[in-house]
Order: C-alpha cells, then structure tokens, then sequence
C-alpha cells in the first residue's frame, strides 16, 4: 500500500467584495457614516472584519467582545477606554481590545479604516451611544 499525504482544504483562490457606499449608521446619526467591506459584524466570526468610517463633529461609544483597530487616513480621532485617551493623527492607529468600551470622536472630521478581530463565540457588541459635538 503506497502513503498517502493529506491534501489542504480546498479554498476560493480569490475573494472579491464590490463597493458599497458610505451611509448613515442609522438616519438620526447623519455625521456617522460607514460601511462593512468584507462582511457584517453579525454572528459569529473567525476572520477580521473590514470597515471604513468617517465622523464628522460626533462620537460614538459601544461595548465590544472582540478587538478593534483603528487606522487614521484623515482628521484627528480620540479614542478613551478604561480612563485612558489617546488622539490620532493620520497615519496613526489603536487598538481597544475585547471586553471594554470604547469611545471614539472626532471634534472636526475623522476618516478611518477599522479591523474586528475574530469572535468566534458570536457575542454581541452593546450599549451603543452617538453624540454630536
């Protein structure tokens, strides 16, 4: 009998997610803007999640089970979790990891691109605040 050598799983040799606009997280947040590129925060999941923001004049607050990073293309981003801040320039990034809060604001403008790391668990983010400034 001749061995065998276990093979990969087969996978897709290229993963390919169209353009979605920028919208309103929901209508009475109009200065929150963002969109889910590779997939929605929803469930459980075991890769990152992909999404850009723009904050104009406003903040927003939640609760999250998983960790989320924050790179600055443009503006200025204040994050706070557990009574630290921080303030980003663009070419900057932070990561508030699982099972805090964060907070993030923009006193002008904040355009940035966001990373979810994995939450195989499914566990939902929560207390959610949006804020005008």
């Amino acid at each position: 009998m001749t061995p065998t050598t276990p093979q990969p799983p087969t996978l897709p040799t290229l993963d390919y997610w169209p353009t979605k606009l920028m919208t309103p997280m929901k209508d009475e947040w109009p200065r929150l803007r963002c969109r889910f590129i590779n997939a929605d925060p929803v469930g459980a999941w075991d890769d990152v999640i992909l999404s850009e923001w723009e904050l104009e004049a406003c903040g927003w607050e939640d609760f999250h089970p998983h960790t989320e990073t924050n790179f600055l293309l443009q503006g200025e981003l204040h994050i706070e979790t557990d009574g630290k801040t921080v303030i980003l320039k663009p070419g900057d990034s932070a990561r508030v990891n699982p099972g805090r809060t964060g907070r993030y604001w923009a006193p002008v403008y904040a355009h940035m691109f966001t990373i979810y790391g994995p939450n195989p668990q499914g566990l939902e983010s929560h207390s959610f605040r949006y804020f005008e400034i």
